[in-house]
C-alpha cells in the first residue's frame, strides 16, 4: 500500500472519495427517508379519503400546519446540528463536534414535548384559526388531538436522522423512517378496514409508527461511529443551541413559511370558495391532497439537498472548494431532472392523481384538475430555492440561507395570496403560487451562481 493510499484511508471519506459516488451514497437513502416521511401524510389521506370521505380529507388539511411546524423544528435541530457537527469534524475538532450532536438531540425532544403540550392546551382555537369549518371541525379535533402525542417522537426521528446521516450512516437513517412508515401503513389498514376506527384509527397508526422510528434513532445514538456521545454531550448548553439554531434557521424558516402560507391559503380557499359555485369544502379538500402530493415531489428535492449537506459542510470546513462546487452542481442537476418529471405528471395526470384519494362530484374533479395545473405550473423550477438555501446553511452563511428560505413563501407568495384573490377571487389564489415560484427561482439562481464563482477565487 502506497503512502497516498494510507493517507486516504486515514482521512474522512467525505474529503477524499469521488463526489458523485458520495452524493449517491448519501442522497439516495435520504430521498427514500424523506419520501417515506411524506408518505405518513399521504397514506393517512388515502385511507381517510376512502373510509371517511371528503370532510376527513379537508380536516387533515386543517391539521397539516402542525405537522409542518414539527418538520420545521426537526430540520432546525437536525440540519443545524449536522452542519455544526460536520464543519467541526472537517476542522478536526471531534470534541466540539460531539457536543453539537448531543445538544441537537436534546433540542429535538425538548421542543417536541413543548409543542405537544401547547397543542393540547389550545387545540380548538388552533383548528379554527387554521381554517376549520363547522363541518370539518369535529374531524380536525379528533385527528389532531391524537397525533399531537406523536410530536416529540416525530421531531426526534426527523432531527436525529440528520445526525445519523452526518455520522456516515445514511442507510440506517433511511431504515429508521422506513420501518416507522411501514408500521403506519399496516396499522392504517388494520384500524380503518378491520376495526372501523375511522379518522381516529389513522391518527393512532401515525403515532405508533413515529414511536417505532424514534426508538431506532435512539438505539443508533448509543453507538455513534465517528465520536463518542457521553452524557455530558447531551447536557443543554446555550451557546450550542444558539449555533445549532443559527445554521438550522434556513430550513426551519422555509417550513414555518410553508405553514403560514398553508394557514392563509386554507382561509382564503374557505372564504372565496364559499362565494363560488364550488363551496368551501371542495377547495379545502383539493388543496389538502395537492399539498400532500407536492410534498412527495419536494421530499425528493429535499432528500438530494440533505444528502449534499455533509459533503458540502465537511469539504468547506476542510477548504476543498472544488469538491464543494462539484457536489452543489451535481445536486442541482439531479433535482432538475426530478422536477421536470414531476411537472409532466402534474400537468398530464391531475385527475388520475386526485382519484387515488377517493371519489367526488363533477365539480370536485373540475376544480381539482384546474387547481393542480395552475398552482403547480413552475414545478420544474422549484428545486433551486431549497437547495440554494441549504448550500448557504451548509457553509455557515446562516443569514443568506434564511433570506433564501423567506423568498418564495413569505416575501412573494403570502402577499400575492392576500392581494390576488381580492381582484380575481378563487383564481387569484391559484395563480399566486406560479408567480412566486418564478421570482424565487430568479433570485436563487443568481445568488448560487455568484457564490460558486467566489469559490473559484478561493
Amino acid at each position: 500500500m502506497g503512502a497516498r493510499e494510507i493517507k486516504q484511508k486515514e482521512e474522512n471519506p467525505l474529503g477524499v472519495r469521488p463526489v458523485g459516488r458520495l452524493l449517491l451514497e448519501f442522497a439516495i437513502p435520504s430521498i427514500i427517508a424523506m419520501m417515506v416521511s411524506a408518505l405518513y401524510n399521504i397514506v393517512d389521506q388515502f385511507f381517510i379519503g376512502r373510509y371517511v370521505g371528503m370532510l376527513g380529507n379537508a380536516a387533515t388539511n386543517v391539521a397539516f400546519p402542525l405537522t409542518m411546524s414539527c418538520t420545521a423544528v426537526s430540520l432546525m435541530c437536525g440540519i443545524g446540528g449536522a452542519a455544526n457537527f460536520n464543519l467541526n469534524m472537517g476542522r478536526g475538532d471531534k470534541k466540539k463536534a460531539a457536543k453539537y450532536a448531543g445538544n441537537a438531540v436534546a433540542m429535538c425532544f425538548t421542543i417536541g414535548l413543548l409543542l405537544c403540550i401547547i397543542t393540547r392546551i389550545f387545540l380548538k382555537p388552533m383548528m379554527v384559526f387554521f381554517g376549520a369549518t363547522d363541518q370539518t371541525l369535529t374531524y380536525a379535533l379528533s385527528y389532531t388531538g391524537i397525533t399531537s402525542f406523536g410530536f416529540p417522537f416525530l421531531i426526534f426521528t426527523t432531527g436525529g436522522s440528520n445526525l445519523v446521516r452526518a455520522d456516515g450512516s445514511p442507510r440506517f437513517s433511511m431504515i429508521c423512517t422506513l420501518v416507522g412508515a411501514l408500521v403506519n401503513i399496516v396499522l392504517d389498514a388494520l384500524f380503518m378496514t378491520v376495526f372501523h376506527m375511522g379518522i381516529q384509527g389513522a391518527a393512532w397508526a401515525t403515532v405508533i409508527g413515529q414511536v417505532v422510528s424514534a426508538f431506532l434513532v435512539a438505539l443508533y445514538l448509543t453507538q455513534f461511529k465517528t465520536v463518542y456521545l457521553g452524557r455530558e454531550n447531551f447536557r443543554p448548553k446555550a451557546s450550542c443551541w444558539a449555533d445549532i439554531a443559527r445554521l438550522g434557521m434556513s430550513p426551519c424558516i422555509n417550513q414555518l413559511a410553508m405553514m403560514v402560507v398553508q394557514i392563509v391559503l386554507n382561509n382564503v380557499l374557505t372564504h372565496y370558495g364559499g362565494q363560488s359555485a364550488y363551496g368551501s369544502e371542495i377547495p379545502l379538500a383539493c388543496a389538502g391532497i395537492i399539498s400532500k402530493v407536492g410534498m412527495l415531489f419536494f421530499a425528493i428535492v429535499i432528500g438530494i439537498s440533505q444528502g449534499m449537506q455533509p459533503i458540502v459542510s465537511f469539504n468547506f470546513g476542510a477548504e476543498k472548494y472544488g469538491r464543494v462546487s462539484e457536489a452543489v452542481w451535481r445536486s442541482i442537476t439531479a433535482a432538475s431532472i426530478v422536477s421536470v418529471i414531476a411537472f409532466l405528471c402534474f400537468q398530464i395526470f391531475p385527475r388520475q392523481i386526485i382519484g387515488l384519494f377517493g371519489e367526488g362530484s363533477a365539480e370536485y374533479y373540475r376544480f381539482a384538475e384546474r387547481y393542480f395545473r395552475i398552482y403547480m405550473f413552475f414545478t420544474f423550477l422549484n428545486q433551486f430555492q431549497p437547495i440554494t438555501a441549504n448550500v448557504f446553511t451548509s457553509i455557515g452563511k446562516a443569514a443568506a440561507g434564511a433570506f433564501m428560505s423567506l423568498t418564495r413563501q413569505i416575501l412573494f407568495l403570502l402577499p400575492l395570496l392576500l392581494i390576488l384573490p381580492m381582484l380575481f377571487g378563487l383564481d387569484g389564489a391559484m395563480y399566486a403560487a406560479p408567480i412566486a415560484d418564478f421570482i424565487a427561482f430568479i433570485i436563487a439562481s443568481t445568488m448560487l451562481v455568484r457564490e460558486t464563482r467566489r469559490w473559484k477565487t478561493l
